[in-house]
């Protein structure tokens, strides 16, 4: 096997043999699981396992976090950035830019001639505008 897959190889075959190996552990305990006869039981329990979680959870979930998501997923940018990227960087060189630039030129006159357009009406309404603008402010001061 690659040496790319080691270490999913050597996870797989641990989780495995402790899957395999720990419904055992619930026979070998000595400890009898009662269950709570009433809601203050219940409560106490629940309150507990809150207090746990809160104390133990964020540092388990960065442990995950550190250990086993952030490097698959910094190896899947890098196998991408090293096999992928380059082809769409060349097929975007090749294909897409000289289509986009060809079309730019195409339409170019078209919208310098709409910004015109627009740029007069602009102006024309300017005045109406501002001057509503000023009535409106003198109406706040009253």
């Amino acid at each position: 096997m690659s040496s790319n897959y080691n270490p999913l190889y050597k996870i797989l075959i641990i989780l495995s043999i402790a899957s395999l190996i720990s419904p055992n552990f619930s026979f070998a305990q000595n400890q009898e699981l009662k269950q709570p006869e009433n809601f203050e039981e219940v409560k106490e329990i629940g309150e507990k396992s809150l207090e746990v979680g809160k104390r133990e959870l964020p540092g388990v979930l960065e442990k995950i976090w550190q250990e086993e998501i952030l490097p698959v997923w910094q190896r899947m940018y890098n196998w991408f950035m090293e096999n992928a990227w380059p082809k769409i960087e060349n097929w975007f060189k090749q294909e897409i830019e000289p289509r986009t630039k060809e079309e730019i030129e195409k339409r170019k006159p078209i919208i310098e001639e709409e910004f015109k357009k627009e740029k007069e009406e602009v102006k024309e309404e300017l005045p109406e505008v501002t001057k509503s603008l000023w009535e409106k402010f003198k109406e706040l001061i009253k």
